[in-house]
């Protein structure tokens, strides 16, 4: 778009020179001459300036912030570690330093594409309300709003959906249960947040995900999947043009079996109405490009992938690019977690670092 966009600048001061030049060489020319070149000269600047607008790049993200806890116990959780006086001696001044450090990284995000940031910003292990207030008002997220449901997790982690207003307006937001497995309602997750809105004035959904971790077997993941399956399934039969959105952590890669069962595919071509483009697949099977590390191999559990309409629409917002955001301040550098995402902590050892997950980026242009 840029490349673009500068060569468009270049004809215009071409132009603009020429038309200038011509004026001084012709010691008389009519009025009406000079109305048709000066509105030939405006016409071409209308344009290069609607073209430019049709091909502005909207950015969507989604990061697991590792346990962003904040110092109080909250009733009926199991948040003792993150106290004071728990395991991780987590401390205010820790938790100012995780909330700092978040929102670099946050803030951060595709804004050497896109300098508003991104319009929207999923987000997984968030304990309550208490911490996302104090995220979005660290200065370099007062842009930002959030939308947030307490869950039934028993650590108290939940998922949330950051937006900017300026880019995103929710209409409708909900948070759906997960049934529980075989019965268990010991071991209940997190629900599937579902926020409802329009971007670039069009209807656009999220459903924000955190599936259960990999200390369950795979039918546990596949059950998340088949309920979301069945969410997607229903939205998209209200609204076949829907641009939808699933994202999050499912603590699983692009091509097992629970990413199967939503629906999700590698490539483009042969989609089905109610399937989802999946660009992790590619970028973590063909590239090795993974958002978090574990014993030596990469596995990119953080995905965000998209309905049809996305992919296929000939007009307003559609498929772009994706990313993993790499930078180097978010890599281990030396040491036992060499090469990792730099975490907050390193077994009970506080690392002040970021985050054992890297974000993902989606690239929307229209």
């Amino acid at each position: 778009m840029k490349k673009g966009f500068l060569q468009k600048k270049l004809a215009i001061d071409r132009f603009v020179t020429f038309y200038f030049r011509f004026l001084q060489e012709i010691n008389i020319i009519s009025p009406m001459r000079k109305l048709i070149v000066f509105f030939s000269f405006w016409f071409s600047v209308t344009i290069v300036v609607a073209q430019n607008t049709e091909r502005k790049l909207y950015s969507i993200a989604f990061y697991n912030l590792e346990n962003l806890f904040d110092t109080i116990h909250d009733a009926g959780k199991n948040d003792y570690d993150f106290l004071p006086d728990g395991s991780y001696r987590w401390t205010a001044k820790k938790y100012e330093a995780k909330l700092h450090n978040l929102s670099d990284v946050l803030s951060s995000l595709s804004r050497n594409l896109v300098s508003e940031g991104p319009a929207v910003i999923g987000v997984a292990e968030v304990e309550n309300h208490r911490v996302l207030t104090d995220l979005v008002s660290q200065p370099a997220m007062a842009n930002y709003k959030f939308v947030h449901y307490e869950g039934p997790d028993r650590r108290g982690i939940d998922c949330a959906l950051l937006y900017d207003p300026q880019q995103f307006a929710v209409t409708n937001s909900k948070l759906v249960l997960s049934a529980p497995f075989e019965g268990d309602t010991v071991h209940l997750t997190r629900g599937f947040l579902i926020v409802d809105g329009r971007m670039a004035g069009e209807r656009v959904c999220f459903i924000v995900n955190h599936w259960p971790s990999r200390g369950a077997k795979s039918p546990v993941r596949v059950h998340a999947a088949r309920q979301v399956k069945a969410l997607t399934d229903s939205l998209m039969h209200e609204d076949k043009k829907l641009k939808l959105f699933v994202m999050g952590d499912m603590n699983d890669d692009p091509m097992d079996e629970s990413m199967q069962t939503l629906g999700a595919r590698k490539y483009i071509s042969g989609m089905k109405a109610n399937q989802f483009f999946n660009p992790w697949w590619e970028i973590l099977e063909d590239k090795g490009v993974g958002t978090l590390l574990y014993r030596g191999k990469w596995n990119l559990f953080d995905q965000i992938v998209l309905s049809r309409p996305l992919v296929k629409a000939k007009k307003g917002l559609r498929y772009d690019h994706s990313e993993v955001f790499i930078r180097d301040y978010l890599i281990q550098q030396d040491g036992k977690y060499k090469g990792s995402p730099l975490r907050t902590h390193g077994g009970r050892v506080w690392l002040n670092g970021y985050s054992d997950h890297l974000p993902t980026i989606i690239y929307l242009k229209r």
